[in-house]
This record gives C-alpha cells, structure tokens and sequence, in this order.
C-alpha cells in the first residue's frame, strides 16, 4: 500500500544512550522520540526487537515473536517498585560509546531475576491480574517461548536438538515433567516477556500520540536454535531424526561474493504451510502488528523464489532457486488481516517476478543512495529513476555510514556524485545525502542517525560478511542538538515531508 510523504530515523533501541551499558526503553527512550517530534519526523524505524542469541545478531534470535529483555529498563522497575535505589547504584562502568554484550548480559540477568523475584512476592491484586492476563493472552507463543528458554538455559547442551530424545521431540509427558521441574525458571522468562511488552507498549503509545509510527522489522527466516524450528519442526526442512536443517538459506555467488552468502537458517516447507493457510506466519505478522505500526521484511525477495542450500555444503555456490508461494501468502495474509502495512527489501539479486509480486501488492521497495553513483544514468537507485511508492535511505544498518562510505569508493565514483549534487553544502557530505533523500520522488525517507551525526566507520551497525564486532554502537545523549533538529525540521518543510495534522510542528 502506498504511504504519506514523510521520513524518519533509523535507530536500533540498543544505541541509546544511559549508563547501564546497553539502550532500553527507559527515559532515553521517550527523549529520542521527543527529539523525532521536535524534528518534524513521522518515522521511526527499528531492527528487530526479539531475544538475541550467539553473535548479538537482531536477525538470529531465539523466537519470532518475544522480545529482547535486555531492552528492559532498569529505572522502570526500579520506579515500579520491583528494585530498589541500591541496586542501580553501584552499575559497572561500562562503555558509552559501544555495547560490551557479554558484560552487560552478567550484570543485567540477575538484576532482572531480582525484579522477577520481588513481583512474585509484592505484586499488588491488579499487577497480578495484568500478569495472568497476558501469559493467558499470548499463551499461544509464550508457553513453548518459556520453556524454549528455561531448557536452554538449564541443560548442558548448546542447541535444542542435542536435547535427549524425548525433549527433542516433545513428546508431551517429559514436557510436562520439564514445566513442573523448571516452574521457577519458565515464570522469571514469562515475567521478562510480560516487562519488556509493557515498557514497549508505553513507549509506542507515547510516540504514537506525537503522530510518530514505528516501523519494525521481520527476517523471512528465523534461527535454527530458536523456539520456533523447536515447537513447529513440519514447517522447516529439517532432518527429521537429527533436526539438523536438510536445506539450509542463503544467496548465491555475486560481484560481492564468490562463494555468495551461507546463512544456515533453514527454510521452509512451504507445501505444509500452505496447506494450514499459512497459519504461522499470519500469526507472526498479527503479533507484530500489535508493537508496531508498519513492518519492513527482510530479504522479501525469498518469498518470491528462494535460494536453497543442500546440508553439508559449506558455501553457498551448490544451491538452486526454488519458487516460493509469495502470491498466495500475501493475499491470505490480506484476508485475514486486512491492508498489508509492508515494505519490501527488495535489494540484491531481484528477478522482474520479485519485483511484479512486490508492485501487485502495492509494497514500496528500497533505494538505497550509497548505491547510485558506480555506473550510468540508469541506476535505479538514482533518484530521478525512483517511483513515488518508495522508501529511500542514505545507507541502512548493513552499510557503511555515508561518511565512511564516501571516504572508501572509487575516484570515479566519487567525481559522479559531485556532478549530480551540482554543489556541497556547509554541513558536509553526510548532509548533502540527507537532503538528497528528502528532496526526492520518494514517499518515505528513513536516515540512519549516524548519518545525522555525520559519523565515520567507526560508528558501522553491521559488517554482513563478518560474524564479530557489530550491532554494538550508541550515541551519547548531548548529540541530539537543536541544531540537528532544526536542520531537519527546515529540510521537512521545504520538501513536503509534513504530517498534516494540528499541531504539526514546522513553525
């Protein structure tokens, strides 16, 4: 469906700022939605919010649904009663420019298995009822969620399917016995997953009532070692003895890769899908619904045709394409859902069928500007060559920051852009970029925050071809200036980028 004219920010909430190591939805939160508000944006955009696993990876978490409770904030609970002013005081000082994931996981777990604790024990009479209320509403995905974990956590072996047997195949008295064994376990995951969506709710309400829409984020595959391959194993290609995947995600050889990209993740068993309506994923995509406002899919080229890696195979060179059902998933999901509020991540290697079933659906597509200047004037990506139903950014998380960008291409590709600006600007090269997001054909224009920063490769999310060192910058809370703010506000006026609503602030 085709979107108002607006833009945005991109920003993980793990780079806000604060002292306890990592971002959460705490008072930094709201004052990044204010500064949003401020700037006349519409747009938030996040990275998936759910629980990660190895690597820190937003796109390889342990469930499609649940959230990430290390995004919880400490001086919530604390205002909330379940910790005390003591146990924020001696925080360990920790970076604030990066997430040191494996300290902040030390110190945060036992500070939420303290508030756990505490609202088992003082709960007021309506705390409890909102508790109960919300295990029995969302038991469909939290009890196997909480028993996911409470397993993961509690046994020896690494990944679900170096469970015994009985465990890997849940058969339904040692998963009975595992609930009584591991009640207290299962109810600290259950009381995470019951914080995290409160404090988020808040948060999106408070933004949505500044006219501010969120736009999350859906990988198309989900990990192996995650709750969802374990609970639903017949919508996977899994070896049914092993649970090994027997056909596993990734993309083939390009100019970026020789060997193209092997993921792992496994793919679907599309025939079964279909056969229950799709069911799954019109549950994945109701649930998400209720977090956020819109969602971007991640690599939705694989709904269209996917490509798939037999087991064994150590690069990506030996798959094949396999034809995906993207037609009848969406318009099953518009029947039971209503209007498709979707953004397709149609970059990469897209074929005239992935871009026919993105237009049929009405879907605005990517353009990306750090790719528009290597070759002619035919590059998609430039703007003259965008179509209105679009969403345009400087970079995305996957890229470089466009200062660290600029600093790294090509003579060549450098002497292209400064032809098609024309000029630069006095606010750098970064800020020449952003006004040529917001000035273009495109509906939505969505600018990494580290662009707005006008920040180097040092401030990168993600290098995709390396498995260490990513999704760990954060910003400090001095950097959201009014100068910041009045730039953009300034540019949103003069391209069109308002909201038409009272209150609009553009005066």
């Amino acid at each position: 469906m085709p979107f108002p004219r607006s833009s945005g920010i991109l920003l993980h909430p793990t780079c806000l700022p604060g002292r306890y190591g990592i971002g959460d939805l705490g008072l930094e939160a709201y004052q990044f939605v204010d500064f949003l508000a401020r700037s006349a944006q519409q747009l938030w955009q996040v990275l998936p919010l759910g629980p990660t696993g190895f690597g820190n990876s937003p796109y390889m978490c342990f469930s499609a649904i649940a959230g990430n409770p290390l995004l919880i904030s400490p001086e919530v609970l604390r205002d909330n009663g379940f910790l005390g002013e003591d146990d924020l005081r001696n925080v360990p000082d920790f970076p604030l420019d990066q997430v040191d994931f494996e300290r902040v996981v030390a110190w945060k777990l036992p500070l939420l298995r303290k508030a756990s604790q505490n609202f088992a024990q003082h709960a007021t009479a309506i705390q409890q009822m909102e508790f109960d209320g919300f295990c029995r509403g969302k038991a469909s995905w939290l009890d196997d969620y909480t028993l996911f974990m409470a397993l993961l956590n509690t046994r020896e072996e690494a990944t679900w399917n170096q469970w015994p047997h009985e465990l890997r195949h849940r058969k339904p008295e040692a998963l009975e016995a595992a609930r009584q064994q591991l009640a207290d376990e299962i109810f600290f995951h259950k009381y995470m997953q019951f914080e995290f969506f409160r404090q988020w709710s808040e948060l999106k309400r408070y933004a949505n009532d500044q006219n501010i829409q969120i736009i999350g984020d859906i990988p198309i595959y989900v990990a192996h070692n995650s709750v969802d391959v374990w609970a639903h194993p017949e919508i996977f290609q899994l070896n049914p003895e092993t649970g090994e995947p027997q056909e596993m995600a990734g993309v083939p050889p390009d100019y970026f890769s020789a060997d193209g990209q092997l993921w792992g993740n496994p793919v679907y068993n599309w025939p079964y899908l279909e056969s229950t309506r799709f069911s799954w994923w019109i549950e994945r995509i109701r649930a998400l619904l209720t977090y956020v406002d819109l969602i971007r899919i991640d690599h939705f080229r694989g709904l269209e045709a996917y490509w798939s890696v037999p087991a064994g195979e150590e690069t990506a060179m030996n798959g094949r394409w396999i034809k995906a059902p993207g037609y009848a998933l969406f318009e099953t999901i518009r029947e039971e859902l209503g209007s498709l509020p979707i953004l397709a991540e149609d970059l990469g290697d897209i074929s005239p069928e992935v871009l026919q079933l993105r237009d049929h659906f009405e879907f605005p597509g990517m353009r990306i500007l750090q790719f528009a200047f290597g070759n002619d004037a035919k590059n998609p990506f430039l703007p003259f060559n965008f179509s209105a139903n679009s969403v345009v950014y400087t970079g995305t998380h996957d890229n470089n920051t466009t200062v660290g960008w600029y600093n790294q291409i090509s003579d060549y590709e450098r002497g292209r852009l400064h032809e098609y600006l024309g000029c630069t600007g006095s606010y750098g090269i970064a800020w020449d970029m952003i006004r040529l997001a917001l000035s273009s054909v495109a509906n939505q224009a969505l600018i990494p925050l580290q662009d707005i920063f006008s920040l180097g490769s040092n401030a990168r999310m993600n290098f995709p071809s390396s498995a260490e060192g990513n999704w760990a910058w954060r910003y400090r809370s001095e950097a959201l200036t009014e100068d910041y703010s009045n730039r953009l506000k300034a540019m949103v006026k003069i391209y069109g980028r308002y909201a038409e609503f009272p209150g609009a602030r553009l005066e």
